[in-house]
C-alpha cells in the first residue's frame, strides 16, 4: 500500500488509522465497524464535533441499504446513497487525517479506494453578540466569534456579491490552523494578494499558538522594532465588510474572534465604525477629535515636564500650571512610575473577578489617588495629567496604536529630562521618522495620502463625506 494513498482493503486502512490516531489511547476519537449493503465498513469521528441526531439518522440509512443496492465505487455511493449536502471523496492520507481531526465524519467501505467524508461537524461556539472592545454608539450589535464558518457567514450576509472570494489555507505543522482570505476579486491588488498567499504557504511553524498575532509575526518580519501596528484588528463584521469593499484583504483565523485587515495605514487604524453610523458633520467631529486626542496623549506630559524645566516659557496667565507642592521625587520619575502603575492597574482589572471589580476600583482610586499625593510620592498636577493620558488612550480602538504612542511618550520624557528642549525636539523627530519610514505589509507608504501627497484622498481620510450615491 502506498504510504500516502489509502487502500481498497478495509483492514489495511483501519490498521493505519488506528495506529496513526492512537484510537486506543484517545477516548474522544471514536470508530465503529458496521455493515453497509453487505460490506464491512468503518466510520471514524471526533466525539463532540458531530451532531448526534444527524449521526443516528445516517447510521439508520446506511444499515438499511440492501446488498443488491450497494454501489460498486465510492463515487457512485456519494451520488446515489448519501443523502447529505457536504460530501467529499479523498484517497490521500494526509488530507483524510486532517479532515478527521477537524471533526469531519469519515466512512471507509471494503472495496472502495476512496474515503467518504461527510461534513456533519458542529463546533462549540458562543453567540454572535456585540464585542466588548469594538462597541459603537449606534449600529449593528453582532460580532465575530471563535468559529471561522460563523465569521465568513457574517461577512457573506453583508456582501451578497459573486465577486466576493473566500480562500482557505492552513498553517502550523501540528495545529493545522484554518486561515481564510476574504477579498473582492475586481477591487483587490492582485500582486499583493499573490504575495500574501506565498507568505502563508511558506510559513514553517509548529503551531499558531497565539492565533492572529502568531500569523502577523510570520507575515511581517521586517522592522519588528517599530511599535506602530502593521495590521488593523476588528471584531466587527460591518467594519471588516467595509474594508473588503474598499479593496483591502481581511484575514480570518480559526479560534480567533478578530479579523486582520491588510494593508493598513495610520489613517485606517484611527478610523472607527462610529464615524459612519452618524451624519457626516458628527462623523467628521468624532474623527478629528480622535486625531487631536491622540496627539495630546503624546505631547501633554513631555510638554509639561519641559515647561517645568523652563518656567519662563509659560505664557502669561497660565502660571497656575506650575507645581505648587514640594517635589520630593523628580517629575520624570513620577511620570515613569505612573506609566508603569497604570499598566499594572489595567492588568489587575483584567484578572479581577467581576464581583470584586467595583470595590477594588474604589479602593484603588482612594489609595492611589488621595494618599499617594498626601504621602509626597506624587504631585497633584502630575496625577491630573497622567489621569487624562490614561483615560484618553481608550479613545483609540487599537490597543497597538495606544501602546506605540505610550512607548514614544516614554522616550520623549526620558530625552526631555536629560537634554531639555533638544531632547524634546529629538523625540518628536524620532516619532515622525517612526511613522514616516514605516511601511504597510504591501510595501506602500504608511502615511498615504500624506506621503506621497494626495489632497483629495487626504480630505477623505480627515473628513467624513456623504455616500457618493446620495449626492445630487
Amino acid at each position: 500500500m502506498d504510504s500516502k494513498k489509502m487502500s481498497a482493503s478495509l483492514s489495511e486502512n483501519m490498521n493505519y488509522l488506528n495506529n496513526y490516531l492512537s484510537v486506543n489511547t484517545n477516548f474522544d476519537i471514536v470508530y465503529r465497524v458496521i455493515r453497509v449493503g453487505g460490506r464491512e465498513a468503518c466510520m471514524y469521528f471526533i466525539d463532540g464535533f458531530c451532531k448526534d441526531e444527524l449521526m443516528q439518522k445516517m447510521l439508520q440509512y446506511f444499515m438499511s441499504i440492501k446488498e443488491e443496492e450497494m454501489p460498486t465505487s465510492a463515487h457512485e455511493m456519494s451520488k446515489s446513497n448519501l443523502p447529505y449536502v457536504e460530501v467529499d471523496l479523498k484517497d490521500d492520507w494526509e488530507q483524510i487525517t486532517y479532515f478527521i481531526m477537524s471533526g469531519v465524519f469519515a466512512l471507509f467501505v471494503e472495496g472502495y479506494d476512496k474515503c467518504l467524508l461527510i461534513d456533519s461537524r458542529t463546533y462549540p461556539a458562543r453567540s454572535v453578540s456585540e464585542p466588548e472592545k469594538d462597541k459603537v454608539l449606534r449600529g449593528s450589535k453582532d460580532g465575530f466569534v471563535e468559529t471561522i464558518v460563523f465569521n465568513t457567514a457574517l461577512i457573506r450576509r453583508r456582501i451578497r456579491s459573486s465577486d466576493l472570494r473566500m480562500e482557505m489555507f492552513h498553517a502550523g505543522n501540528s495545529s493545522q490552523t484554518d486561515i481564510v482570505l476574504c477579498y473582492m476579486d475586481s477591487r483587490v491588488d492582485h500582486s499583493f494578494l499573490n504575495k500574501l498567499k506565498e507568505r502563508i504557504n511558506e510559513i514553517q511553524v509548529d503551531a499558531l499558538t497565539m492565533n492572529q498575532e502568531s500569523l502577523a509575526e510570520c507575515l511581517y518580519k521586517k522592522k519588528w522594532y517599530n511599535p506602530f501596528p502593521k495590521f488593523k484588528f476588528t471584531e466587527r463584521p460591518d467594519t471588516a465588510s467595509a474594508q473588503i469593499l474598499e479593496g483591502d484583504i481581511v484575514i480570518l483565523v480559526d479560534n480567533s474572534p478578530s479579523a486582520m485587515i491588510a494593508p493598513t495605514s495610520i489613517f485606517d487604524i484611527v478610523e472607527e465604525a462610529d464615524d459612519y453610523y452618524f451624519p457626516p458633520i458628527t462623523g467628521t467631529y468624532l474623527r478629528l477629535s480622535r486625531f487631536l486626542i491622540a496627539i495630546l496623549t503624546y505631547l501633554m506630559t513631555p510638554t509639561f515636564l519641559l515647561l517645568m524645566q523652563r518656567p519662563e516659557w509659560i505664557p502669561s496667565g497660565f502660571e497656575f500650571i506650575m507645581v505648587k507642592e514640594p517635589t520630593n521625587i523628580p517629575l520624570v520619575w513620577q511620570f515613569l512610575l505612573l506609566e508603569l502603575a497604570i499598566d499594572g492597574l489595567r492588568l489587575a482589572a483584567v484578572n479581577t473577578p467581576n464581583m470584586l471589580s467595583t470595590p477594588l476600583s474604589v479602593m484603588a482610586a482612594l489609595v492611589l489617588g488621595e494618599f499617594s499625593v498626601n504621602s509626597g510620592w506624587f504631585n497633584s498636577e502630575v496625577m491630573l495629567y497622567m489621569a487624562f493620558v490614561a483615560i484618553a488612550n481608550y479613545t483609540q480602538a487599537s490597543y497597538e496604536l495606544s501602546y506605540a504612542l505610550k512607548f514614544m511618550r516614554i522616550i520623549n520624557l526620558i530625552l526631555t529630562a536629560i537634554f531639555g528642549v533638544w531632547g524634546y525636539i529629538a523625540a518628536i523627530v524620532l516619532l515622525v521618522l517612526a511613522i514616516g519610514t514605516n511601511k504597510t505589509i504591501s510595501g506602500k507608504s504608511y502615511i498615504y495620502p500624506l506621503l506621497p501627497f494626495n489632497l483629495k484622498q487626504l480630505s477623505k481620510r480627515l473628513f467624513r463625506y456623504r455616500l457618493p450615491g446620495s449626492r445630487e
